[in-house]
């Protein structure tokens, strides 16, 4: 559910499932492997979740900052984890 009142969506298992494989895939082609730290850089979504998930799947580690945080505050939480990748 959303901020706002009746912003909603529904997902069924296999859907997000499915989400999550091709996220994963994605992550792979972009050079992402095990042991590799993501940072996600997103509102409270639904793509937050997959991009999450998909990290977990191929054991990538991840590091989730919220939309809130300034561009400073997000800098330096990519350089603390020492990420390769950034999911916005």
């Amino acid at each position: 559910e959303g901020n706002e009142p009746g912003d909603a969506a529904k997902i069924t298992y296999r859907e997000l499932l499915h989400r999550v494989c091709q996220f994963a895939n994605v992550l792979r082609s972009q050079g992402v492997k095990k042991g590799d730290r993501v940072s996600i850089y997103l509102p409270m979504i639904l793509e937050l979740v997959v991009a999450m998930l998909a990290c977990a799947r191929i054991g990538a580690l991840h590091s989730i900052v919220f939309a809130g945080f300034s561009a400073e505050s997000l800098c330096e939480r990519i350089l603390d984890c020492g990420c390769s990748l950034l999911v916005t």
